[in-house]
């Protein structure tokens, strides 16, 4: 007695099916192929760009106060019986950082969804 007859067997090709390009790049990001890190290395230089711009203007802003605070009278100007520099310090900054991580956080997706993507495509 002999079993059931298997069908032949066919040789599939990775080129041959639909969405082919997708799946290779995938496997070339996965398995870390120089187009891998290539791609993988795009993605994280646009994140350390991003971090660093928005790191250069947070301390750029941050450090103007303390000269703005010396020069003229601004440091003198009382609001509500406080000091100018303690309520910029103490009110104005808070926002100032939250601006500035929301925005990390969405140009940050951004440049995630791109990758994706371009890794898709």
């Amino acid at each position: 007695m002999t079993g059931p007859q298997r069908p032949p067997r066919q040789r599939v090709v990775l080129s041959q099916r639909r969405g082919a390009r997708r799946v290779r790049t995938r496997v070339e990001v996965a398995e870390q192929t120089e187009i891998g890190a290539a791609l993988i290395g795009g993605l994280i230089r646009a994140q350390l760009g991003l971090a660093l711009r928005l790191g250069l203007v947070t301390v750029a802003v941050l450090g103007v106060l303390p000269v703005l605070f010396q020069v003229g009278t601004i440091g003198t100007v009382a609001v509500a019986g406080v000091r100018l520099p303690w309520v910029l310090l103490g009110g104005a900054v808070y926002p100032l950082l939250l601006v500035v991580g929301r925005s990390y956080v969405r140009q940050a997706e951004r440049n995630e969804q791109d990758f994706l993507e371009l890794a898709e495509d």
